[in-house]
């Protein structure tokens, strides 16, 4: 899962950037980064694994903006390739307010998509007329739609059905993405941060970006603990953010183990047992037999997958079930 970090002149969004990517983040525009999961310990204490592998995601980092209180054009377009933005405010510096820049933002998304939908519509009121076999009534009531909604300068991700609909997905709507608004605050506001409230599609984060970059130039835990407590920082606000992150991405999280390795593996919410098999590996999904599955409740209760086999806990399912967040499955497959 990809997501795309802007912000207009001066947002902070560098520093967050480099914050996400860690000490290694000079140059880089492009970071991986791992999700946190704290149910792989217990794993890994269980089966004494040879490594620990966590699910990542994407951040990029968009160079350039509009300016102080523009995306610019540049920025839109390329944006529309990404599953989710974050979308850093100035909230430090007293230059602008950051409840106007979110404001801009948004219509900057809107405005984009109208642009886009103005000129597939001319198109097809075309094609109805000189080539009928090319004109698709469907995409037109659809786009009509969501033309309406975004004069009502509301973005398309506040319409689930319009967001998911697979005949609009090769529009790459910018409007229609998850976003999560990063406030970057002065490290002495931190707690005087008061969020919006969030909306379908929107989340929001308070972060001092600058703090967080020097934190996670600190290589060593027990310089960066130090660091921590002299600060009255407990927790980095980099994992609320790749938390928000995994969440406004619809993701879920099961789990996988044995002897050789523990992993967790980021899956979208309703997908099923195939599905995740799939993620594993093709021939996975393809021999697809049947996945041996324990919840995460019955594993703390129980700690051993032979036990918890005794115990009747472990199920089998097959090809539909619904996987849940937490599910610890052994996929049973045939090449």
């Amino acid at each position: 899962m990809k997501t795309a970090l802007i912000g207009f002149a001066g947002s902070g969004k560098t520093e967050l950037f480099k914050a996400l990517a860690g000490p290694k983040a000079s140059g880089l525009v492009r970071a991986m980064v791992k999700v946190p999961e704290p149910r792989l310990e217990p794993l890994a204490l269980a089966f004494k694994p040879k490594k620990i592998t966590r699910s990542e995601i994407e951040y990029q980092e968009i160079p350039g903006s509009g300016g102080p209180k523009s995306l610019g054009n540049r920025v839109l377009s390329e944006i529309r390739g990404y599953d989710c933005l974050l979308a850093v405010l100035d909230a430090f510096s007293g230059t602008l307010d950051p409840a106007l820049q979110l404001s801009e933002i948004e219509q900057e998304l809107i405005i984009s998509d109208m642009g886009v939908i103005e000129k597939k519509l001319e198109k097809l009121s075309q094609d109805k007329q000189k080539a009928k076999h090319l004109y698709d009534p469907k995409v037109e009531a659809l786009l009509v739609q969501a033309m309406s909604l975004l004069e009502q300068e509301k973005p398309l991700r506040l319409s689930e059905r319009l967001c998911t609909d697979p005949s609009l997905k090769g529009f790459a709507f910018v409007s229609a993405k998850p976003i999560l608004y990063a406030w970057n605050v002065s490290e002495s506001r931190m707690d005087d941060f008061n969020p919006p409230d969030e909306r379908l599609g929107m989340g929001h984060i308070c972060v001092s970006a600058m703090l967080e970059r020097e934190m996670a130039e600190i290589d060593d835990p027990e310089d960066l603990e130090l660091f921590r407590i002299d600060l009255g920082v407990q927790s980095s606000a980099l994992d609320r953010v790749i938390a928000k992150t995994y969440s406004l991405l619809n993701l879920i999280t099961f789990l996988t183990a044995g002897d050789k390795e523990v992993r967790s593996w980021a899956l979208k919410k309703g997908s099923s047992a195939l599905d995740a098999a799939g993620l594993i590996h093709s021939d996975i999904q393809k021999g697809f037999i049947r996945a041996e599955t324990l919840a995460w409740e019955d594993f703390l209760k129980y700690r051993d997958l032979k036990k918890a086999k005794e115990k009747g806990v472990l199920r089998l399912e097959g090809k539909e079930y619904i996987v849940r967040d937490g599910d610890i499955i052994t996929f049973r497959f045939n090449v």
